[in-house]
């Protein structure tokens, strides 16, 4: 699962250093402060803001480097229902918080989200 650093700066959209979060990587940090046993079970990188965020590139492609990002192992393949996810080469991903949210309630029994 890849989440960016909350406190990054985007010079492309402002000049004067002001600092962000991204909100759908907040929505995800508050599933994980619901379920603290998911941190055990995920390999949960935090990574930078700036483009090319190289990590992620590796795994799924130039395209596909948007955060959130749960990117599946093909061991886990199974467990989901494949149309909901992106395919790049060998591995399925998804950027959607709440595709990655069902995915965790339905792969590891925790909490559901009541929407």
């Amino acid at each position: 699962l890849f989440l960016l650093k909350p406190g990054f700066t985007d010079g492309a959209r402002e000049q004067d250093g002001k600092r962000y979060y991204c909100p759908s990587c907040a929505v995800l940090e508050g599933v994980l402060a619901c379920c603290p046993e998911l941190r055990e079970k995920l390999d949960i990188r935090y990574i930078d803001y700036p483009r090319p965020r190289r990590e992620i590139v590796e795994l799924v492609g130039d395209a596909n480097q948007g955060c959130p990002n749960l990117v599946l192992d093909p061991s886990n393949h199974r467990f989901v229902d494949a149309s909901r996810f992106y395919r790049a080469g060998d591995r399925l991903h998804a950027n959607d918080t709440r595709v990655i949210v069902e995915y965790l309630a339905d792969r590891y029994g925790v909490l559901i989200a009541h929407y």
